[in-house]
């Protein structure tokens, strides 16, 4: 009887061994499920993600662009903007292709960044006397730093398109990159060849004012 007893309690340990490892295992087999499949490519997700801002971007950028242009002092500095609304063009239509590669509808993510700069730029235009170059000097600081967040965006971009290996919306992603450093540079250019030149003149300084009335030099002592 204590024989029987024994085999019986040893075949119930077994069971019960087998079925526990049998539940691990169904476990563990759920969880790599959970990892691996259903949730896809988290890195593929956030380069969707920053394609759809991006996306948005340029095209909040065909509305803002010409405002600044038209709000422009000098025609260097137009033309400078029409020229850019004109890459932005081309730029948007890259993005749809790069889209199109991945298997993706084009279509945008509001841009918080893009939408504060451009806010940025309207409250310079009214802040700023028209016809002067001080105006001309505060549009430009404002397009650069929308061209440092395309910058920016477009260079994360195409490194994580080559880390995927989709090296053909590098490529493409790539070009509108050096356009947008190319603008950049373009800018400083203007500014500082004429413009922040010519802005300097227009008016005095006030510590300058309050120097002449203390009659002491402006210049700054420890």
């Amino acid at each position: 009887m204590k024989k029987n007893a024994k085999n019986k309690n040893q075949a119930t340990t077994k069971t019960g061994s087998q079925s526990a490892t049998n539940g691990t295992s169904k476990e563990n087999g759920t969880s790599r499920s959970k990892s691996n499949g259903s949730q896809g490519s988290l890195l593929e997700k956030f380069f969707t993600d920053e394609l759809k801002d991006i996306y948005y971007a340029e095209q909040h950028l065909l509305k803002a662009l010409p405002k600044m242009a038209q709000a422009s002092t000098t025609e260097e500095l137009e033309d400078a903007f029409n020229d850019h609304l004109k890459q932005t063009e081309r730029h948007v239509k890259r993005l749809e292709k790069v889209f199109q590669l991945i298997g993706k509808k084009p279509e945008g993510k509001k841009c918080e960044a893009i939408e504060g700069l451009t806010k940025e730029a309207e409250s310079i235009i009214k802040d700023t006397k028209e016809g002067t170059m001080t105006r001309d000097a505060a549009l430009i600081i404002a397009a650069q730093k929308v061209e440092h967040y395309e910058i920016a965006t477009y260079g994360g971009l195409v490194q994580l398109a080559i880390t995927m290996g989709l090296h053909r919306a590098a490529d493409i992603l790539d070009k509108t990159l050096v356009e947008e450093e190319e603008t950049d540079m373009i800018l400083t250019e203007i500014a500082e060849n004429d413009i922040n030149l010519e802005a300097e003149h227009e008016g005095g300084y006030s510590w300058e004012t309050e120097s002449e009335l203390v009659g002491t030099p402006a210049a700054y002592s420890m």
